[in-house]
């Protein structure tokens, strides 16, 4: 039994494989940038409820608790400045809120994320 050629299918399983491999690279690279950046940010927005819930509690003035989300931002080496930070307290009812914004770059396409965690009291 003679076999015919093949000639059409040679190497076509072997492009496949590199460009899944290619992509899967550029997959978990990209993760490697941007998830410290969301994590980061759920860490803040928990840090934020927190100090939110327990401010009035511990009897914090404004600036207390501006000078407590600075060092937490400092701590996660998120850049924010201090007129970032918004401090509202009408009548009992804390609310702090952050905007900020994180650039992004990966080597063939540079982004910004931005991101605006905020926290109230009203829980208690």
């Amino acid at each position: 039994m003679l076999r015919e050629p093949r000639n059409g299918e040679r190497g076509g399983a072997r492009i496949k494989a590199f460009l899944a491999l290619v992509i899967l690279i550029a997959f978990i690279f990209s993760a490697i940038k941007i998830v410290p950046a969301l994590v980061n940010n759920y860490e803040l927005q928990d840090s934020l409820q927190e100090e939110a819930t327990f401010a009035a509690v511990n009897r914090k003035t404004d600036d207390q608790v501006r000078d407590d989300v600075q060092k937490k931002l400092d701590s996660l080496g998120i850049q924010a400045s201090p007129k970032a930070i918004q401090i509202s307290n009408v009548s009992g009812q804390l609310t702090i809120s952050v905007d900020y914004t994180i650039p992004i770059d990966l080597k063939v396409y540079q982004f910004q994320l931005h991101f605006h965690p905020q926290a109230n009291n009203t829980s208690i």
